[in-house]
């Protein structure tokens, strides 16, 4: 039966958008209201319009959910680490949606204690999930939070783990973590702006006092900044964090005096990058001070932390990104990547040892994982590549030897990862960069340009997509897709100066780069346009918008997902959340250079009467990084303007955020919709 159901058509209403004497009618800036019943009315328009459109689909959707829940351990339980004194676990259990959070005295054989079952905390929730769980010092209580909307504002709360009963203490409008000081009452938390959610202040609670009470110990004035608080590895001191895009700051706090005045570490200085970790005496940091573009490691001493004091440990590499380290009493453990590459670097501190855990693929991911037990004598570390499923292996630093204590289960019986392949290949950019591409496939296939690819990228904030395993990837290689990761530049898979030539001026230069790959791979017939799809998600999305609007012909088929797309009008609106902390990716389009550049590759504001691709977008009513209303506004403008007979469908998650839906499977729904919308374009419904 033909479908009748008509395509949803949003009322225009002109709203003049004017500064640095230029002009812009947006005529769809109403729907920046979901008080307003007409965008609510609209917004559900759009789903049944989805729904019907999609109808022909619906039993593959439900059979590619299936296929995808299949492969996923349903009974599945964590690798337990141990912290002072405990070992934590947390567990699936079969047919439920959340985890259970549970502990064990001493071993692993003893009693387990349930912590938190988020099962039964979901209930009469439409959405829900748990934060940061900080343990006290002395085991007995348990600060948690509580997110019921999906717009990251948590309540913390506060857990009696011997007698299971939670305090009335409670606190609204936090990022979700909290840190206890040494003496098992006195807890440090972050507060958020009610407007534009940004962490913004920094509190003290003390234990079975009124909240209203709590002490203010630190004010981020800065509109650019966000703040934070944590407690050191060594537990010695809490330290309160301010970072922007560019800049950062610390304070620190002996645990043991939470009464104190916090002291600054080193004064923030415009562009000086660090981060700071506790060993002993002293403080190692790791900056970008003094041109080290790339990070190096420095030491100094507690008690003389300004920048003049600090003495090199690491220096500086052109080709080596330091991205992270991890202290344990012996080791130091450090993850660099060069050329693209993960690589984890062990350092004795009697300096008898230096060497690099060996790996011998070129399309993986290794990361230093959970090492909570600063004494330890095992690093845990993660790995798994595009064909191999992820591990997490535990490495003896004196034995050298390595134990994987947990491979993930590919259940249904039909994987096998030799049947795939993966490789990287280099595509040149129009300026002349090679830019890396990760390819993953079925063993067989012709390069014959018949295939139907799926290229992804993010390219923004210095964020590095690795080339990583998914299970649910599999339903889309098993039919016959390549998947293409782009590691464009925006990200930091070839270092720092990767990231800064992919921001602020150099912007164009991440869709260049991935519509040359584009070209790339059509011409080196992996693909061809009939069958090449691009996916992206958040800045992501704003990838996808820029790169159809310059070369549309490009693609049979885009999936943006949350998509930052009105770039303009929301870099304008410092009302919005996240907006003044962005200044530093996006430029500040108050600044007619900034503006003008911006406005050149908007997608909303670049959208005119020409061909696109097949279209499904997708966003959370409740999304707080990306507001609703930026895919909302760019789907109708797409509607109004675009020449095609294409599909352009809009699913909106009326209970949802920036993440989606909160629980275990509810998720694989939505990657099932867009799956089967990749593979009904080519008529593929088994």
């Amino acid at each position: 039966m033909k479908n009748t159901i008509q395509t949803p058509v949003a009322t225009k209403k002109a709203k003049e958008l004017s500064i640095h004497n230029d002009l812009r009618i947006d005529n769809y800036y109403w729907l920046n209201n979901k008080e307003n019943p007409e965008v609510i009315d609209y917004l559900n328009a759009e789903n049944d319009y989805t729904k019907s459109m999609m109808q022909h689909t619906e039993i593959f959707q439900k059979d590619l959910f299936e296929e995808m829940k299949g492969r996923i351990k349903e009974d599945d339980t964590t690798v337990p680490y141990k912290l002072n004194g405990y070992w934590y676990i947390s567990r699936y259990e079969k047919g439920k949606d959340y985890p259970i959070y549970i502990r064990k005295k001493e071993s692993l054989e003893a009693p387990e204690e349930v912590l938190f079952d988020c099962n039964e905390m979901a209930k009469e929730h439409a959405y829900f999930n748990l934060g940061g769980i900080a343990i006290s010092p002395d085991n007995t209580l348990a600060a948690f939070s509580t997110d019921i909307v999906s717009r990251r504002q948590y309540t913390v709360q506060i857990k009696n783990l011997i007698t299971g009963e939670i305090y009335p203490d409670k606190v609204l409008n936090t990022t979700g973590s909290a840190t206890w000081a040494n003496d098992n009452k006195t807890l440090f938390y972050s507060i958020k702006d009610e407007v534009t959610l940004r962490s913004h202040k920094i509190f003290k609670h003390k234990l079975h006092t009124d909240t209203k009470e709590d002490v203010e110990v630190y004010y981020e004035e800065d509109e650019t900044f966000n703040t934070f608080v944590y407690k050191t590895k060594s537990k010695k001191y809490i330290i309160i964090g301010s970072s922007s895009t560019l800049t950062t700051e610390y304070r620190i706090l002996n645990a043991n005096t939470p009464d104190d005045a916090f002291k600054v570490f080193q004064e923030r200085i415009r562009e000086l990058d660090y981060s700071i970790s506790h060993y002993e005496n002293h403080f190692y940091i790791m900056t970008n001070s003094d041109g080290a573009t790339n990070f190096k490691l420095l030491k100094t001493d507690e008690t003389t932390t300004k920048k003049e004091y600090w003495q090199e440990v690491i220096p500086h590499r052109e080709t080596v990104l330091l991205e992270d380290i991890e202290i344990f009493k012996d080791y130091l453990v450090v993850n660099e990547r060069e050329n693209g590459l993960n690589n984890l670097r062990i350092i004795s501190w009697d300096g008898s040892e230096d060497y690099y855990l060996p790996f011998d693929s070129e399309t993986y991911t290794a990361y230093i994982g959970n090492n909570v037990d600063f004494d330890s004598k095992v690093l845990r570390y993660g790995f798994n590549s595009l064909t191999s499923p992820s591990s997490v292996i535990d490495y003896n630093f004196k034995t050298k030897q390595k134990e994987i204590k947990k491979e993930q289960t590919v259940l249904g019986g039909t994987f096998d990862k030799n049947n795939y392949e993966s490789k990287r290949i280099w595509a040149t950019a129009r300026d002349g960069e090679k830019i890396p591409v990760s390819l993953v496939y079925k063993k067989g296939i012709k390069l014959d340009g018949t295939n139907p690819l799926l290229q992804y990228a993010y390219g923004s904030y210095g964020s590095t997509v690795d080339p990583s395993f998914s299970s649910i990837r599999l339903s889309l290689l098993d039919r016959g897709f390549i998947y293409a990761i782009a590691h464009i530049r925006g990200g930091e898979y070839l270092g720092r100066n990767w990231y800064e030539n992919g921001k602020l001026l150099t912007k164009l230069n991440t869709f260049h780069d991935f519509i040359d790959c584009s070209k790339h791979l059509i011409e080196q017939k992996y693909t061809s346009e009939k069958h090449l799809y691009a996916y992206g998600g958040s800045a992501g999305g704003l990838l996808m918008g820029a790169i159809i609007n310059m070369n549309p012909e490009l693609y049979n088929g885009i999936l943006a997902a949350v998509p930052f797309v009105d770039v303009v009008t929301t870099m304008l609106d410092d009302s919005i959340p996240l907006t003044t902390g962005e200044y530093d990716e996006w430029g500040n389009p108050n600044d007619l250079s900034y503006y003008n550049y911006m406005k050149s590759y908007s997608p909303y504001d670049n959208v005119e009467a020409k061909y696109y691709p097949n279209m499904l977008v997708t966003t959370g009513l409740h999304d707080s990084q990306v507001q609703y209303w930026e895919p909302a506004k760019w789907v109708a403008k797409l509607r109004e303007l675009k020449t095609d007979t294409n599909k352009l469908l809009f699913h909106i998650n009326m209970d949802s955020g920036h993440g989606g839906a909160s629980g275990r499977f509810e998720s694989l729904k939505e990657i099932a919709l867009e799956y089967a919308f990749l593979l009904d374009l080519e008529g593929i419904y088994r």
